[in-house]
């Protein structure tokens, strides 16, 4: 049975499954759904149509399905959801989607989200993602698989992060920043790969070195973004390990409508 402090205000519309543990002073709201095995911490607000998966972990004082904070939102029933094994820590935000996008915010899976993250409208976090402490992410952003955000970092809405990409402490995205890539400053500019991870990750010397010469492609030949996706496209067929990194880096920058970080 879920363990609920006595202090504690949970709806009895709420659906928490076996396992589930409330602390002191939370309130959850009547369209909540909790998975087995997760925890929500002391004083947390739970609210807003919110379902959340199998063990996770939300620390005290998180608001957690609060209403959008976009102007146009009209108490339509939009949605947040989050996956399984995430860890959210204190004072973080994560809000519900808006009707002028798909209604939902998503959260994936095993991702480790630190204080002071606010996770606005309509945003779609992927898996095994890192969001670094006091990181702002604006309404409708996109975080790729295996993401790392510096601390302090604010990602401009509507914009794309791919997937392990890297940010350095307090980077300011207002453009998309493609996979593998690594970008710090304000405003944000590319200093390389992220080598490190992908390491970590598995990827061998020969998917890293591919991965590095598509950076060069991209960044150091003084290619326009129309020339480095028929330059990239071109490297199709000549390594067979890195199809699968070929083929995310097109699909990232075959849709860069803000266009990405230089």
């Amino acid at each position: 049975m879920p363990r609920i402090h006595a202090s504690a205000q949970v709806d009895a519309g709420a659906e928490l499954a076996d396992g589930v543990s409330v602390g002191a002073f939370t309130v959850i709201g009547p369209h909540v759904r909790i998975g087995a095995g997760s925890s929500v911490g002391a004083h947390c607000v739970v609210e807003g149509h919110t379902a959340i998966g199998r063990d996770n972990r939300i620390f005290q004082f998180a608001s957690v399905g609060a209403a959008p904070q976009d102007k146009k939102y009209a108490g339509e029933p939009t949605r947040l959801d989050i996956g399984d094994g995430n860890t959210i820590r204190e004072f973080c935000t994560l809000n519900t989607g808006t009707v002028q996008d798909g209604g939902v915010t998503r959260v994936g899976d095993d991702n480790w989200i630190m204080a002071y993250v606010h996770i606005a409208h309509d945003c779609q976090v992927g898996s095994h993602t890192i969001i670094a402490n006091s990181t702002q992410l604006g309404g409708h952003v996109q975080i790729g698989d295996w993401a790392f955000l510096g601390g302090q970092s604010g990602v401009h809405q509507f914009v794309r992060v791919g997937a392990h990409a890297m940010t350095g402490f307090q980077t300011r995205l207002a453009q998309d920043l493609p996979p593998f890539i690594t970008a710090a400053g304000n405003p944000a500019a590319v200093t390389g790969i992220n080598a490190e991870g992908l390491r970590r990750r598995g990827f061998s010397p020969e998917r890293i070195a591919l991965v590095r010469q598509i950076q060069r492609l991209i960044y150091r030949q003084g290619l326009t973004l129309a020339e480095s996706l028929r330059q990239v496209s071109a490297l199709q067929g000549t390594a067979p390990d890195s199809e699968a990194d070929l083929a995310l880096m097109l699909d990232f920058l075959g849709d860069a409508g803000r266009g990405i970080v230089r």
